[in-house]
């Protein structure tokens, strides 16, 4: 039973978070094409509410069935390193659910209309929920480079 945990519990990490590191990537090209900025934010909100977030939001019921089966107790400081993962991954999806999703949201709910030809550049409310939707995306990034390393290190605190 742990070793189909484990598979289920790795398997959904890799689709859930595989696909985030290509959201710079969409990001930057539509920067670079304003005209092409709205489905670009488009394409990465799909991608995280079908794929990402179904995928990650699995994966405590894996991660508890493995603890579970393999009778992990979480009380034990040879155990700190996972109650460590438990609380970054828990304070991420969070993060992803309460300022992430609203902000790629109102990304494209502002890039849905056509920009004002004589404003003279992207609206500034735009610009700013860009750069919190690209910092809120740097975080996540150390958050997960953070959950791997403690997951295959299993460190000792």
């Amino acid at each position: 039973m742990v070793q189909l945990l484990m598979f289920l519990h790795v398997g959904a990490a890799i689709v859930a978070f595989g696909p985030t590191f290509a959201f710079p990537i969409l990001g930057a090209m539509g920067g670079k094409e304003p005209m092409f900025a709205n489905f670009a934010t488009r394409a990465s909100e799909a991608i995280e509410k079908k794929l990402v977030l179904p995928f990650a939001l699995s994966m405590p019921v894996s991660g508890i069935g493995l603890i579970w089966f393999a009778d992990v107790d979480l009380l034990s400081t040879r155990s700190a390193w996972l109650s460590v993962g438990i609380v970054v991954y828990t304070a991420a999806i969070l993060f992803v659910l309460r300022v992430q999703v609203p902000a790629v949201e109102k990304v494209v709910e502002l890039t849905s209309r056509p920009p004002d030809p004589g404003a003279g550049g992207p609206p500034a409310e735009l610009l700013a929920t860009i750069r919190e939707v690209q910092q809120g995306g740097m975080l996540l990034t150390v958050a997960i480079v953070v959950l791997v390393f403690l997951m295959v290190f299993k460190p000792g605190f």
